[in-house]
């Protein structure tokens, strides 16, 4: 999977924009708030339908304007991909894919796939719980469009359950109509289940080898998927009976706070070193390369999954590795395209050998650099 051309029109800071890549390592370069990451964040958003950094897509058009354009066009190994997301202050987002309009969000998933890194990924390992489900749910919908689909209807299933458990209050005889949202969240709950585990499963096996690299044997990194419904064997007829046996047990109690308690929109992720939480009683240092090793494990995920490897986005990520991770991560170029983030060519050791495609980013506008001195 190779990205080829880049189209922006009235994107955050760019009026303009047209890039055409023909390396497998790409370099924006340049200070502080030129609008480095704002080119990360179209790809990801051509990849995904949405950005990585605010929910709020108005925030993507231009001060001053009142629509937006992301277009892109890849090659892979069955052919090339275009897509074009369009956004409106007045007018819901538009998605065409390959010259077609898009009638759902799922229909975007798998036509160009990437993993981004960046600082913030750190809030992996210390913050709640809600940025490990989003990990799983990234990845997942990007490589398993129905799990997309799966997610939306648990999330609309969900939203219904929790105003029938508050309407209850007023109005008791509601409580009847409780069973035949249980059976529909048990439904889409369950497969959403079975794939984080089947996803950290093979997460699992890629990144203990990944992680005994980087720490030179030293240490051995665990995933343990923590899902709030019990189970044994990971069969989906098993998780949705278990699923559909704690919200029937649990009801009164959901009735009493007025929201559901339990299901895949509270589970987690642990991370252990050496059998630690990582969390806990990680170092810094540790709990940077685990999330390095999540990154890199994900690009061998969607590999397998796929056939292909997806875009490698690096969002100022290597000014917080040193040198040995560094160099680790560097070793994909060559088999996984990678757009990076810098200030300072100088972060990059021997630049020269990667063949870089570089752009000098300063104020809204890119330039391609001919030659670079050091």
């Amino acid at each position: 999977m190779r990205l080829r051309k880049l189209i922006l029109r009235n994107f955050r800071n760019y009026d303009n924009l047209e890039l055409t890549f023909h390396s497998n390592l790409i370099l924006f370069v340049g200070p502080n708030a030129a609008g480095k990451t704002n080119i990360l964040e179209s790809i990801f958003m051509a990849c995904t339908g949405r950005s990585h950094r605010t929910p709020r897509d108005k925030e993507l058009i231009k001060l001053g304007k009142k629509e937006t354009l992301i277009r892109t066009k890849a090659e892979k190994q069955l052919g090339t991909s275009e897509i074009a997301i369009y956004l409106s202050m007045g007018e819901k987002k538009k998605i065409l894919i390959n010259e077609s309009p898009a009638s759902r969000m799922g229909e975007l998933m798998g036509h160009l796939n990437s993993v981004m890194f960046s600082p913030d990924d750190m809030k992996l390992i210390k913050e709640g719980p809600v940025e490990r489900r989003r990990f799983m749910d990234m990845e997942l919908s990007q490589v398993k469009p129905k799990y997309f689909y799966y997610l939306q209807q648990y999330n609309k299933i969900l939203n219904h359950r929790n105003n029938l458990l508050k309407n209850i209050h007023s109005k008791p005889s509601l409580v009847r109509t409780l069973p035949v949202w249980n059976n529909q969240l048990a439904e889409a709950g369950s497969y959403i289940i079975w794939q984080r585990k089947l996803f950290i499963d093979s997460l699992q096996s890629v990144s203990r080898e990944i992680h005994r690299r980087m720490t030179d044997g030293r240490e051995e990194l665990t995933l343990i998927y923590k899902s709030s419904v019990p189970f044994k064997t990971g069969s989906m007829d098993e998780i949705r009976s278990r699923f559909l046996k704690v919200l029937e047990e649990r009801h009164e109690d959901d009735i009493d706070r007025g929201f559901t308690g339990m299901g895949c929109h509270r589970d987690d992720i642990l991370f252990q070193i050496n059998g630690a939480d990582v969390k806990v009683f990680g170092s810094q240092g540790q709990k940077r390369t685990t999330v390095l090793t999540l990154k890199l494990s994900e690009l061998e995920y969607m590999y397998r999954q796929t056939g292909e490897y997806p875009l490698l986005l690096l969002d100022d990520a290597l000014s917080e590795l040193d040198l040995k991770r560094q160099q680790m991560l560097l070793e994909y170029i060559g088999k996984v395209q990678t757009f990076i983030t810098l200030t300072d060519l100088n972060q990059i050791p021997d630049i020269r050998k990667k063949n870089p495609q570089i752009f000098r980013i300063q104020s809204g506008n890119a330039q391609l650099m001919e030659s670079i001195s050091f």
